[in-house]
């Protein structure tokens, strides 16, 4: 088998078979097949697609390119729940607990951030002592005791998708349904759990920017999934706005402990109660919609969910003194209050344009070298629809960066614009369900 002639075959619209794309990925693995060969090999699916069994042996590959974590032996159903990625998108800080309490096993390998968007790894860092990195007997010892865990992957997880997203950065080759598809599905199923639920973000600050493309991933991660006997369920969630109030970590660990507690904003709420929901029905598919619903609130007002999550920290070292104490928490050595310039009507809250502040702030990163300040971040005081007076606090800025702070105010005030309109409630977060 030639490399050249399995990339001629693609240039030119051909499907390949399930062994050729086992010898690209594996031969690209070994350092056989160079960066530039798989560079075109990306490109020539960006231009011609994949067929579904092209798609499926791409997602097989990458599986077998490392190891795998089973988690269907614990004595209860287990869920591995994935968020495409958001601005203040703190879910799984709250959800994973909460689903938890209700007699299922939550295991969770999650990322850092890169760019606007936050990682969950980054966000739990922020509490003192919270060990990420846990090897395989330690990890599902986790999850069988308390029912939650949430780590980074090892090296040896699906490192084909590690080596393919990093050169499909770097080729503008990242916007390709079939290469999205199976770079989180195959590294959902190399860690097995009785069923998957997805969070599909869209909109401007999320991947998908429409529901259309949203929901032709959300179909295609069902179909992968069931292939290989996975039961997979996806929502589909807004993310023009953020997610919250909090946008930084140490900020967001501070909201989800808010929410744990019943005091949460009312979008992420939303979202928490959605993506719990999903999850119960991947896991129960005749569930009643009501019936779900009410299991997961009582989770929450009887402190079920918080006792599991203050479980889980401390299993993995966090200190959960600064759970019960968030001045315990990374501060910031600077607050600015940023100002309604005039009254007006908050017209639109811009996830993407606040995610690069943030990150101006010192709360993301733009490569994966680079450092961040867990205390860094946003705190939004207004919503879309939220009717402002002149000198009306919007937002406070946390940062511990010197530097001219009229132009953070001035993003910001550029992220929420204020126009003549009447007030109004901000629109729901959930766009849809999509089961299998």
């Amino acid at each position: 088998m030639r490399t050249v002639e399995i990339l001629e075959k693609k240039r030119d619209g051909g499907v390949l078979a399930a062994d050729e794309i086992h010898f690209l990925v594996e031969g690209y693995c070994e350092g056989t097949i160079p960066d530039y060969q798989m560079a075109a090999f990306a490109m020539a699916v960006v231009w011609h697609g994949m067929t579904f069994e092209e798609t499926l042996a791409l997602t097989e590959a990458m599986i077998d390119s490392g190891d795998t974590i089973d988690c269907r032996g614990l004595g209860k159903k287990s869920i591995d729940k994935h968020s495409t990625g958001g601005v203040g998108d703190k879910t799984t800080l709250v959800v994973a607990p909460l689903v938890a309490s209700l007699g299922y096993a939550v295991p969770k390998l999650s990322g850092r951030g890169l760019g606007h968007t936050g990682g969950t790894i980054d966000k739990l860092e922020s509490i003192p002592g919270y060990r990420t990195s846990l090897n395989q007997e330690t990890f599902l010892g986790i999850v069988q005791r308390i029912g939650v865990a949430v780590a980074s992957p090892t090296e040896n997880i699906v490192p084909a998708d590690k080596l393919l997203y990093a050169l499909r950065d770097a080729t503008a080759t990242v916007r390709s349904l079939p290469l999205i598809a199976s770079s989180i599905m195959s590294k959902k199923l190399a860690v097995a759990t009785d069923a998957i639920s997805l969070d599909v973000k869209v909109g401007e600050g999320a991947f998908f920017h429409t529901i259309a493309e949203a929901r032709d991933f959300a179909h295609l991660a069902i179909r992968i999934g069931d292939t290989m006997g996975r039961r997979v369920h996806c929502m589909l969630s807004a993310m023009d706005a953020p997610l919250g109030h909090a946008i930084g970590n140490a900020l967001e660990v501070q909201e989800a402990i808010a929410t744990l507690h019943g005091m949460g904003p009312e979008d992420f709420v939303a979202v928490c109660e959605s993506a719990a929901l999903s999850m119960l029905h991947a896991l129960e598919p005749g569930l009643n919609e009501e019936e779900g619903i009410s299991r997961i609130r009582d989770a929450i007002a009887s402190g079920r969910a918080w006792s599991v999550f203050r479980e889980w920290i401390a299993a993995q070292g966090g200190d959960v003194r600064t759970l019960d104490d968030p001045s315990l928490l990374p501060q910031a050595s600077r607050t600015i209050d940023v100002a309604a310039p005039h009254d007006g009507t908050i017209s639109a809250v811009h996830a993407l344009m606040l995610g690069h502040l943030a990150m101006t702030l010192g709360a993301g990163r733009e490569t994966k070298e680079d450092s961040i300040d867990p205390s860094a971040g946003i705190v939004l005081h207004v919503t879309p629809g939220t009717a402002v007076r002149a000198g009306d606090v919007m937002a406070t800025l946390y940062t511990s960066l010197t530097g001219d702070e009229s132009q953070w105010v001035e993003q910001l005030r550029a992220a929420c614009p204020l126009e003549k309109m009447p007030s109004h409630a901000a629109p729901s977060p959930i766009l849809e369900m999509i089961g299998a």
